[in-house]
């Protein structure tokens, strides 16, 4: 999308269009979107899929703990039944050669 792409998503929180080219050109400083220049105007985009961020937000959140272990097994303690099922799904995945 361009700053003008993402100026008319936004468009229901009359932002001006310096304020979405400044907050895209920070976040492609810190790596969260990449850009590609098309003509005069940048194109932008997520470097990451929202799974990974979030899965990167887990392992921040994680690494926050002073128990590691405490905290998954409360996670994995508020889970659902098909979210539990589909974590034990994507683990004998990963012991997958």
């Amino acid at each position: 999308m361009t700053v003008r792409d993402v100026g008319r998503a936004l468009s229901d929180r009359d932002l001006a269009h310096t304020t979405v080219m400044t907050v895209l050109d920070r976040l492609a400083k810190k790596g969260v979107v990449q850009r590609t220049r098309e003509g005069r105007a940048w194109r932008y985009r997520p470097a990451a899929s929202r799974e990974n961020y979030v899965s990167e937000l887990m392992f921040d959140a994680l690494g926050q703990t002073g128990d590691r272990d405490a905290a998954l097994a409360a996670f994995v303690r508020s889970m659902s039944g098909p979210e539990a099922e589909a974590l034990r799904r994507a683990l004998a995945e990963s012991d997958e050669p």
